[in-house]
């Protein structure tokens, strides 16, 4: 790996309340969620370093007690991890202000991603496109159960689609950046990740999408959380190589 990726540094979005797995976020923060015998962001951290990342930043909010205590200053997993409080919610990109030291390209990740994402290819691809901005993206087929039909604006029907499937390319939440996209963000001004894009591509900046084809999943919903656990369980060498040497 060059001397320039040793540098890079990462940010971990750790400060959502998780709503949508409630009630299991009611007492841990979705960044302790486990999966398997370990955090989610513990296999993510395990990611980073394996990438040569070993400087990162947790931004915290909602019971961030709970993830100093367990991670502390990163020794136990060789790196050094440093913490942002929000004192009010930022949105998704806003926290990042608020953080010190990214002075060269830099990682970002929500902290509820299980994926096999290579993160030194995507910093390498993000380097490679010279792009200000670099956003990991999946294929994600969307089943619609019903019969979608089509009107023209006299109302007439010019279309039915029976329970079609639509192909859409999201995002993973795992992100690479220049350190100038921080001039795009006011300090302590709510901002969240889609807006931020916006601003970029109106000032003509370039940002760029990496299409990933390996296994993702954020674990938004409990159904999303049962998968992860089961891939994890199936495909663990995958996501922690070092754990099957």
């Amino acid at each position: 790996m060059s001397s320039k990726n040793q540098k890079i540094k990462a940010v971990v979005l750790a400060g959502g309340k998780g709503r949508r797995l409630a009630p299991y976020t009611q007492i841990i923060p979705k960044p302790l969620m486990p999966i398997g015998d370990k955090p989610i962001l513990e296999i993510l951290l395990r990611q980073m370093k394996r990438a040569g990342i070993r400087d990162v930043t947790l931004t915290v909010g909602y019971l961030a007690d709970l993830l100093k205590l367990f991670f502390r200053d990163g020794k136990h997993l060789g790196m050094h991890i440093s913490y942002v409080q929000e004192k009010k919610p930022l949105g998704t990109s806003g926290p990042l202000a608020n953080v010190e030291g990214l002075d060269n390209t830099f990682l970002v990740t929500n902290g509820d991603v299980l994926t096999t994402l290579d993160m030194k290819d995507l910093i390498t691809y993000h380097q490679e496109q010279g792009a200000i901005a670099t956003i990991a993206t999946h294929k994600r087929k969307v089943d619609i159960n019903l019969g979608v039909v089509e009107l023209d604006g006299n109302s007439q029907i010019t279309g039915y689609l029976e329970k079609p499937s639509i192909n859409y390319l999201v995002s993973m939440g795992v992100y690479v950046f220049e350190p100038k996209v921080l001039e795009y963000i006011e300090k302590d001004e709510y901002l969240d990740f889609p807006d931020l894009v916006l601003k970029l591509l109106n000032a003509g900046e370039k940002v760029s999408g990496y299409v990933f084809k390996g296994y993702w999943e954020d674990l938004g919903r409990p159904d999303d959380y049962q998968r992860a656990t089961e891939a994890f369980e199936s495909m663990r060498s995958q996501f922690l190589p070092e754990d099957a040497a």
